[in-house]
């Protein structure tokens, strides 16, 4: 080693050691880093402090002051007369930290703590949600008096109540931790729970207004130390010890975040989130945590289906698989496959490899959504085939200095990216640009900066924030799955991000579309980002597969497979988990599926596609069998079993594998493991990928006619099936409004109008108005997919959305009229 490199090296040394600091913790000697809490520094050396309102992601508080130690002198002018709450104390240089292990002091603080909070407390524990997994319950016995002092009558308030139409407070269990109202506003940003009164009195309380409809409301159940709130939907459903804890991933969008599902009777009672420091850390979002009873309805499938004399009836496996393999066999390779994208990994490679291997097309397209030609070339050139290691990771977001928002709102999109931002704008004031119409109310809570953004002319505007210098090494550009929709943005994203060093990432709305992706799942891509066009690619996919060789004209995308299904062009369809109204025109697709000659639905429930089949494949929940999902960031997360039956269930995998074998092939697999081992065996793709285009082919048109364009996206919890069955869930929903900007509603003659008539496509929208300061001008925004008559005939359900009218963003459309 040369000089230099040795007094660098020590230097380096001399830096960290500076950073630390050392103490004595009941006798044990640890060095922890400046800014170090006491009672972290204690849990470092094993020692338990007992807390309520402490919470490593939550700043700190000393509201319950259980945490009580001993600070004496130790002649340094580090030592206190009186006991500290550990959880507010900064650890410094020589400082002695004596705690109830060894101090008597500390000990009879924390007795006394115990004491004055079961004063009030209801000993209510055998029917507490709570007990059985209470902190009060079990610090009570750990370092409590065996026996209560307390002879008077303890205060008591009428229960429960409705905190919001899923939260439910009894109050007379709080221990004012203020842990859901710090939780609420450090975290969330939806202050819309406070602590009230005074002395006995103070409790928790509710704005009358202002319900506490958050779309994280369930993490203040979680976090509650004791049986204060509690869920509506799982009270009085089950004993903590009487269930199985499973730890899962969500299913529900792309974030990636990881659960505990716990069930009990072959039923999932719960979900809570996991700790997954690099994802969700601790929190997840309402949806992931409430809305997993969609599959428990009436609709749920059970048996096969075959259509007979125009009916479907119950058949068993057997004749349900020969229909298949005749019908299979009349279309040839006349076949389009949608397998729509709430596909594990491993079940979007088996659609894959069986419409490549098995029926020899490339008509395979996941994107039962509005998708285009340029979106294609996109996710070909900067997503397929990408790891971790090349993606723009949460921990990035944190430590970004500016990220820009494009066709995307986390809040409704991926509520895991919004609270990393809201995180990373908090604490490291990471400035936020949103390209949107509006600030919509979680682009108010990350404090972003509006860019105003007329529906279609994202690019351009890509532009001059390149311009003004904001795109730059320090900046994350994060690009929404809707942005297909604006001709020329994908392309410009990724062409300035080139040019300006800035980073790049895509962020999809479903949790599966990255795992279809890298599964091949679109009609111009082989596993692993392979373009089909290529022949090396082929060759090495076929080799892999021991097939003799593999279609080399791209396939037909979902919407030009619906088409020909409709004229005649194709035969066949193979269907799996799709929804017609997430289509550009969901009558098309409903048109397709009636024209079709032969059409196999595999499903868990009974839908608009399973009523038009001819065979009907009832295939296992998710909670059924084991997978594994891609996140936004390509990070794997793995779907355990969480319900084990006795017989295994039927899955995707399973039923292609016997469809395979009936037709005299070979899928390769029959079930997960198998089939994530083949996808690693024939690893990624490291040939040349297809260039982007420099601009796209044909300038922006928007569909439609009027003198307003649309903007409009699904909010988080809107009318998809995902959310059925739970309807304490969907009561927090966000009410369905038109926005406007006080311009455009003045040049309309709306000023003061209570509601307006929106006219689209497909047909009227009626909803409530919203005027909005700050909006772009000449724009109108309605949700994409929320119910807005019920009653109405468009949707699926008997409600009319907007989707059902075959509306998206971009296209121009007409306001006729308000009401007051």
């Amino acid at each position: 080693m040369s000089v230099d490199a040795k007094s660098t090296t020590e230097a380096t040394e001399v830096d960290k050691r500076e950073d630390l600091v050392t103490l004595t913790i009941d006798g044990i000697e640890v060095s922890v880093p400046k800014g170090t809490l006491a009672i972290r520094a204690a849990e470092a050396v094993g020692i338990d402090i007992p807390r309520f309102c402490d919470h490593p992601l939550l700043d700190p508080v000393g509201a319950c002051r259980q945490c009580m130690v001993e600070i004496p002198d130790a002649g340094n002018g580090r030592g206190f007369p009186k006991p500290q709450a550990s959880c507010t104390i900064e650890c410094a240089p020589g400082m002695v930290i004596n705690t109830h292990l060894t101090s008597p002091v500390a000990k009879k603080a924390q007795e006394g703590m115990l004491e004055f909070l079961l004063i009030n407390h209801p000993l209510d524990c055998p029917i507490c949600d709570k007990g059985g997994e209470c902190p009060l319950q079990n610090q009570s016995m750990s370092h409590g008096h065996g026996e209560s002092r307390f002879e008077g009558v303890k205060r008591t308030f009428p229960k429960p109540v409705n905190v919001s139409a899923q939260i439910l407070l009894d109050r007379e269990r709080c221990v004012l931790c203020a842990r859901c109202t710090r939780f609420s506003e450090q975290i969330s940003g939806d202050p819309f729970i406070a602590l009230v009164e005074r002395g006995a009195l103070q409790q928790i309380g509710t704005y009358q207004d202002d319900p506490y409809d958050s779309y994280f409301s369930g993490n203040v159940i979680q976090i509650c130390p004791v049986g204060a709130l509690t869920s509506t939907s799982y009270r009085f459903q089950s004993r903590p010890f009487d269930l199985v804890s499973t730890t899962t991933t969500c299913e529900h969008c792309a974030a990636g975040c990881e659960l505990r599902s716990d069930h009990r009777h072959y039923q999932v009672k719960r979900r809570l989130a996991g700790n997954l420091p690099e994802v969700n850390e601790e929190w997840n979002c309402d949806k992931g945590r409430f809305a997993f009873l969609s599959g428990r309805g009436d609709d749920r499938l059970t048996a096969p289906l075959v259509r007979r004399d125009g009916e479907l009836v119950v058949s068993s496996w057997h004749e349900a698989i020969d229909a298949a393999v005749a019908g299979l066999q009349a279309a040839g390779d006349s076949v389009g496959v949608l397998p729509g994208g709430r596909l594990t990994l491993e079940a979007a490679y088996a659609y894959s490899r069986f419409a490549r291997a098995v029926l020899g097309t490339n008509n395979i397209d996941h994107r039962s959504r509005v998708h285009t030609t340029e979106e294609g070339q996109f996710l070909a050139n900067r997503v397929a085939g990408r790891d971790l290691a090349d993606s723009v990771t949460y921990a990035d977001l944190e430590r970004a200095k500016r990220v820009v928002l494009v066709s995307f709102e986390p809040e409704d999109e991926s509520p895991m990216v919004f609270l990393r931002l809201r995180k990373a704008n908090r604490k490291n004031r990471t400035e936020v640009l949103t390209l949107a119409p509006y600030l919509s109310r979680g682009s108010q809570k990350l404090n972003a900066q509006l860019v105003a953004t007329v529906p279609g002319t994202e690019a351009q505007v890509l532009g001059t924030l390149k311009d003004q210098g904001l795109l730059d090494a320090d900046t994350i550009v994060l690009v929404g799955e809707r942005a297909n929709l604006a001709q020329g943005t994908l392309t410009a994203a990724a062409h300035l991000a080139d040019e300006t060093g800035a980073r790049l990432a895509w962020v999809p709305r479903r949790a599966g579309e990255l795992s279809a992706i890298e599964a091949g799942c679109l009609p111009h891509l082989l596993p692993g980002g392979r373009p089909v066009s290529d022949p090396s690619a082929r060759v090495d996919v076929a080799a892999a597969w021991g097939t003799a060789s593999l279609p080399s004209s791209e396939g037909l995308d979902a919407d030009a497979i619906v088409a020909a299904a409709a004229d005649g062009g194709l035969k066949a369809l193979v269907v799996a988990g799709v929804q017609p109204e997430d289509f550009r025109i969901p009558a098309a697709v409903l048109e397709g599926l009636e024209a079709a000659d032969f059409v196999i639905s595999i499903e868990n429930r009974r839908s608009q596609v399973s009523e038009r089949a001819d065979v009907v494949f009832p295939v296992a929940l998710l909670e059924e069998h084991a997978g594994t999902f891609l996140n936004w960031e390509h990070r794997r997360g793995r779907v355990n079993t969480v319900i084990r039956h006795q017989v295994a269930p039927m899955t995707d995998i399973r039923v292609l594998a016997a469809l395979a074998d009936a037709l005299g092939s070979d899928l390769g697999f029959r079930g997960s493991r198998d089939a994530l081992a083949s996808l690693d065996e024939l690893g990624g793709w490291d040939g040349e990928r297809a260039p982007l285009a420099q601009a796209p082919a044909t300038p922006y048109e928007p569909a439609g006619e009027g003198d307003l364009t649309l903007a409009t996206w699904r909010v988080l919890l809107d009318e998809s099936a995902a959310n059925d069955n739970e309807p304490d869930l969907m009561a927090t929903a966000p009410r369905p409004v038109i926005r406007l900007a006080p311009a455009t509603a003045e040049a309309h003659g709306l000023a003061g109008a209570g509601q307006a008539t929106l006219v689209l496509t497909g047909g009227e929208l009626t909803l409530p108005l919203e005027v909005v300061e700050g909006m772009a001008e000449d724009v109108v925004w309605v949700p994409l997919h929320s119910a807005t008559d019920p009653g109405g005939s468009a949707g699926q359900d008997g409600t009319v959305t907007a989707s059902a009218l075959g509306a998206v963003a971009g296209d121009r459309v007409r306001l006729v009229g308000g009401a007051a």
